[in-house]
């Protein structure tokens, strides 16, 4: 008898994983939808548009904002495996998992399908300031300790983090304001009420063009075309300084391997499309380069890593 039922239940499994495999090789028969947290949803209007042509389903962008990001996350980490669910990822869900303010985690709840483009900031300082250069902002807030102000959109977000990191690698104290907005926050610099910003850096390229800011060096370690000559920190002095905006496409952790191949695959193909490319920099977004699954989980395993030592180290907590 017990040798009966263990047939019947390797019979019943052989089926149901030849069904699901089945499944995945017909991969879409209906539409996909995109849930979006966090951010603005253009990368995943564009994207999304380009998957569908590549799959031939529709492809539905689903807000589902609150919560810094945790409804949109919980509601795709719980999505059956199937590829008919899939988020828009950024940088704020590292960050969660960093300030443990998420019960989501990307690096072992969600699976990486592509990073699809990227965002970097610029240091402005107000024209008050009597620096023009990284290093002089440097010697100036050391001999000025505790004088200096930066402002962010709030608390955990990456111009926020960016600030610290610069506290973190030159050892100057500047103090932290946090504003409700990116708006707010530049025009808190602008007006002179705040010393400094990690800014967008298509935001900022405007200010710095009027002469309202000064730009002293940008996020990234790959320049930004919005902020032109305007260089990388990264070489101007602090070899390690790198803080990147991102957006990807992720999916409920266990989808299968076909089907995250045929949504690599379809995510790709739109990378090379010239046209995705002027939508992705109208939106003031960069396209990500070409990447694979398994390098976008990397990237994520990395950039929350990278959060997590940060911190830590600099005693930051989530409110």
């Amino acid at each position: 008898m017990t040798t009966m039922m263990l047939r019947a239940s390797l019979a019943a499994a052989a089926i149901a994983l030849g069904a699901f495999a089945a499944g995945a090789q017909d991969y879409p028969t209906r539409y996909i939808r995109i849930v979006v947290g966090p951010g603005l949803d253009s990368p995943a209007r564009i994207f999304g548009a380009k998957i569908a042509e590549a799959l031939g389903q529709q492809v539905v962008v689903e807000p589902r904002p609150g919560a810094g990001g945790t409804i949109a996350a919980q509601t795709v980490a719980n999505a059956a495996p199937d590829g008919y669910t899939l988020m828009l990822a950024t940088a704020a869900y590292t960050i969660n998992t960093a300030l443990k303010r998420s019960p989501v985690d990307l690096r072992t709840d969600l699976a990486p399908i592509g990073l699809v483009t990227t965002v970097k900031y610029a240091l402005v300082v107000h024209p008050s300031v009597p620096v023009h250069t990284l290093q002089e902002l440097i010697a100036y807030a050391k001999a000025n300790p505790g004088k200096l102000n930066y402002s962010s959109s709030g608390i955990g977000t990456p111009p926020h983090l960016a600030g610290e990191m610069l506290k973190s690698m030159t050892g100057i104290n500047i103090v932290h304001v946090p504003y409700r907005n990116a708006n707010d926050a530049m025009n808190a610099v602008v007006s002179g009420a705040v010393q400094l910003l990690f800014s967008l850096a298509q935001t900022a390229q405007p200010q710095i063009a009027a002469g309202l800011v000064r730009g002293l060096g940008e996020s990234a370690k790959e320049a930004s075309p919005f902020v032109p000559g305007v260089k990388p920190i990264a070489e101007l002095g602090l070899p390690d300084f790198d803080v990147l905006g991102w957006n990807g496409i992720v999916a409920p952790r266990d989808t299968p391997a076909p089907i995250i191949a045929k949504l690599s695959a379809a995510i790709q193909k739109a990378a090379d499309d010239p046209d995705v490319h002027k939508q992705v920099f109208d939106s003031g977004y960069e396209t990500a380069k070409r990447n694979t699954p398994e390098e976008f989980g990397k990237f994520i395993a990395a950039d929350t890593q990278k959060w997590i030592d940060l911190i830590e180290k600099m005693h930051i907590k989530a409110q």
